[in-house]
């Protein structure tokens, strides 16, 4: 179990846990889970943690086929810009390791936008808590839990 798992399943919310042999000389997280579950990579979201005017940790949620547009977050989020978050604060505020970074039961809750494509599919898959977990829920659900809104982030 993980803080992830563990938020779902409180909420009482639908989800499926997929497990696969993570390699660790896989270039992307996202795209390697795309591939050894067998789903298409557009249904696979990867979580990244940004640092909004220099001061503010936020975070997006993107298809692993598109990068995190900052402007785009920026925008989403009402600040000026954005920069990707420092590894050691991003796991610190997170309680994760990168690779492994969920959007779900973080130890501190961050501001959080999901790209507008996740409503494209009745679900979608972000990381669990580790790699070598996903967690697939519908986009609404991951909406609810995280209090996040769903923007244009992709480029």
């Amino acid at each position: 179990m993980t803080p992830a798992i563990n938020t779902a399943k409180e909420a009482g919310i639908w989800f499926d846990i997929h497990e696969y042999h993570h390699d660790t000389a896989a270039e992307s997280y996202g795209m390697e889970a795309a591939e050894k579950l067998g789903i298409p990579a557009e249904r696979v979201f990867k979580t990244l943690v940004v640092k909004l005017d220099g001061k503010t940790l936020a975070v997006g949620i993107v298809p692993v086929t598109h990068q995190l547009g900052l402007k785009q977050i920026a925008k989403a989020a009402g600040a000026k810009k954005a920069a990707m978050g420092v590894p050691v604060e991003v796991e610190r505020a997170t309680g994760y390791v990168l690779g492994g970074v969920s959007p779900l039961g973080q130890k501190k809750r961050l501001a959080t936008y999901i790209d507008e494509t996740a409503r494209d599919f009745a679900s979608i898959y972000v990381s669990a808590g580790r790699r070598g977990l996903e967690i697939e829920l519908a986009p609404d659900d991951l909406a609810a839990l995280c209090q996040a809104g769903f923007a244009p982030l992709g480029v």
